[in-house]
């Protein structure tokens, strides 16, 4: 991760819409399928906002990255175990300890994806999982992809395709952020139309407060639509795995 993507995360944690979203996502999935107490493993820990909030919750919490800046960020939190490590690396923890692992938006940053499972998969106890999320649909590869360095956008074939090749099996998969999924479409396909590059740092589009307040009810009641049926389209996918 570039430092200065690093810088921008933990400036807008609390309160913009998508990090706000997709915590709530994932902290609802986390609650419903892997209920605390427990061990909870983060590989990518960020801005460590989502390992905190999962410490609050009731949850033991390892943290793993590979910016030596983040665990910083994370250790000055108050979260003593988090760790310097290459998730393409076996895992510094004991086999089957772990009730859940976290790889939100991970899978897509590393050339072996498969790997990555594999080295997740070893950490689970028997009735534990993996909750991840990754970008969808790989016709919105685009300078941001690029920038962020993602090696890949999901289809869910593809999804499913690497669990599988791990040892996992899809307890449930499902889109995400459907509500932005239109305006993504046209501004990509019209940079593509184009051929318009942009090598600036990448960087969130910031929004009024207002607009800002709209897009988490949209995600609200996204939410409620993903625990209930499902979303047929959308910007991402959110998942869970099982051994």
């Amino acid at each position: 991760m570039d430092p200065g993507h690093l810088t921008e995360l933990i400036e807008l944690e609390e309160n913009y819409w998508w990090h706000v979203a997709k915590r709530k996502l994932v902290t609802e999935v986390l609650m419903n399928e892997f209920p605390p107490p427990g061990l909870v493993i983060e590989g990518g820990i960020g801005s460590a906002r989502n390992l905190l909030e999962f410490s609050q919750l009731g949850y033991e919490v390892i943290g793993f990255d590979l910016m030596e800046d983040a665990v910083e960020h994370g250790r000055s939190r108050g979260l003593n175990d988090i760790h310097v490590h290459n998730l393409s690396q076996p895992w510094p923890v004991s086999t089957a300890s772990a009730k859940a692992v976290i790889l939100l938006d991970v899978m897509e940053h590393m050339e072996d994806p498969v790997g990555l499972l594999k080295n997740a998969a070893e950490t689970l106890a028997d009735d534990g999982g993996i909750i991840l999320t990754v970008p969808a649909y790989p016709m919105l590869y685009s300078d941001w992809d690029r920038k962020l360095g993602h090696f890949r956008r999901y289809t869910k074939s593809e999804f499913r395709k690497h669990a599988k090749e791990a040892g996992l099996k899809v307890k449930w998969l499902t889109y995400w952020n459907s509500f932005t999924l239109p305006a993504a479409i046209a501004v990509r396909g019209k940079d593509k139309i184009l051929k318009r590059t942009d090598d600036s740092p990448p960087c969130f589009a910031r929004v009024s407060r207002f607009t800002n307040a709209c897009l988490k009810s949209c995600a609200q009641i996204e939410r409620k639509l993903i625990h209930s049926t499902g979303v047929p389209f959308g910007l991402s996918l959110v998942g869970v795995l099982v051994k």
